[in-house]
């Protein structure tokens, strides 16, 4: 402690939503687990026809190519696999289905023990769901996620 840090106040930390980086100050946002991610059609649907992910969508269902799937089972790879729980913003958390009280009270918590706590189920996706409810999530992302939202969009 310095002779002139004396009497300042601490800075609060802030973080950014890890879906799309806006800033949350100290105490804001939902802690989402990698399972609650990738449960969400809503979530799917939007991610794969986000302006980084069209491409691979367009190249998977119009011309049944194999590397704009293989991308897209990199895509779901990437939000089935984080060990971390999510931050989320209030801009993204409506996409998924949950308990937005318990999201928002597990957030405080994360937020008030440094980023030490951990939502109950945290960890990848696969470890907490059952085989058969992961595949489902995973085919649906990997396979069917944007189609009509490409249609529209033509």
């Amino acid at each position: 402690m310095g002779l002139f840090s004396f009497g300042k106040k601490k800075k609060k930390p802030a973080r950014s939503c890890d879906l799309e980086g806006s800033l949350l100050e100290f105490g804001e946002g939902y802690l989402l687990t990698s399972s609650q991610i990738i449960k969400s059609k809503r979530f799917w649907d939007n991610k794969m026809v986000e302006p980084e992910t069209l491409a691979y969508s367009k190249a998977h269902f119009e011309r049944n190519d194999e590397m704009g799937t293989k991308m897209r089972t990199m895509i779901f790879q990437k939000y089935s696999s984080k060990e971390q729980p999510w931050l989320v913003g209030d801009g993204q958390v409506n996409q998924f289905e949950i308990d937005k009280n318990k999201a928002r009270e597990y957030a405080q918590q994360w937020w008030e023990s440094e980023f030490k706590f951990m939502p109950p189920e945290v960890g990848s996706a696969d470890k907490n769901l059952s085989e058969a409810e992961y595949q489902e999530w995973r085919e649906y992302a990997i396979m069917k996620a944007g189609e009509a939202q490409l249609k529209k969009i033509g």
